[in-house]
């Protein structure tokens, strides 16, 4: 079931509530996805897994998908779309959540363990760096070709060279370590265009404010306990950066999946969904 949450004046985003086909789930899982990215990034069946034993939600961060395009008007930062996530969970009066993050979803869901941690009953991040220590020595960059590639997100294309720009990304972000379906990746971007209902590419994350990201000396204290899987082809956060978030972390574990990129293609979906789904077992037996 979809439906809208008002999070701010003037902002709603679209959310997706997927129950779950056991007779005794266990605690919802919130999914929180990467920049730019809607909440159909999240293969189906990804969630169609994860929702054997749990409640699903996900959704879309402002500007993506059906959710407002509000920073033209409403510039935001990284720590409100932190916030609109623990506002998802009380628009569904969900007091307490498996928390997972991709990408800069990730990064929202470090800074939710800072900011509220009573919201989070365990946390798995992937193809996610820390939040960072200003002067620590800096970790291995993305590949220069896909900074050449975010060059030229907001060049104009018709829709047609959307669709290949957008493909070729996922190429680069896939990584090597799996083999790559390009008609894979088209059909979720079709898709991800049409629930959006336009093919603009979306550039507002690239543009907000970064204020209240150095935070990652916090990282220590966290208690809850946090997977961090390393995707060890990942071309945007390459190794060390999973190794050296579950040491920053106080309660870190690591774990990898071999051949993983930057991306949730058919192959790492499984061990993907295993992975998160022994990390909301460990944690409620523990609770």
């Amino acid at each position: 079931m979809d439906r809208f949450i008002d999070v701010a004046p003037g902002v709603r985003l679209w959310t997706e509530d997927l129950a779950s086909s056991s007779p005794d789930p266990g605690e919802p899982i919130l999914l929180v996805m990467g920049a730019a990215s809607s909440g159909l990034i999240w293969p189906d069946e990804l969630v169609a897994q994860l929702a054997e034993r749990h409640r699903v939600i996900r959704y879309d961060h402002r500007d993506t998908g059906r959710s407002t395009a509000a920073f033209a008007d409403q510039p935001y930062g990284v720590t409100d779309l932190a916030a609109d996530a623990i506002a998802v969970l009380d628009a569904f009066d969900i007091p307490r959540a498996h928390v997972v993050g991709m990408s800069l979803g990730g990064t929202l869901v470090q800074l939710m363990l800072l900011d509220h941690p009573e919201r989070c009953i365990s946390a798995t991040v992937f193809c996610t760096g820390a939040l960072p220590v200003p002067g620590a020595p800096e970790l291995p960059g993305p590949d220069p070709a896909l900074l050449r590639m975010w060059g030229e997100l907001d060049d104009e294309r018709d829709r047609e060279g959307e669709l290949e720009w957008r493909v070729q990304h996922w190429r680069l972000l896939n990584g090597t370590g799996t083999t790559f379906d390009a008609d894979e990746f088209r059909a979720l971007e079709e898709r991800v265009i049409e629930h959006a209902g336009h093919h603009e590419p979306v550039i507002a994350h690239a543009q907000m404010s970064l204020d209240g990201f150095n935070r990652g000396a916090e990282l220590a204290a966290v208690e809850v306990p946090t997977l961090v899987i390393e995707a060890p082809e990942d071309p945007v956060y390459p190794p060390p950066h999973a190794g050296h978030l579950a040491r920053a972390l106080g309660s870190g574990r690591l774990v990898r999946i071999p051949g993983m990129g930057h991306a949730i293609n058919r192959t790492v979906v499984s061990p993907l969904a295993a992975a998160i789904l022994t990390q909301t077992s460990a944690a409620a037996t523990s609770a």
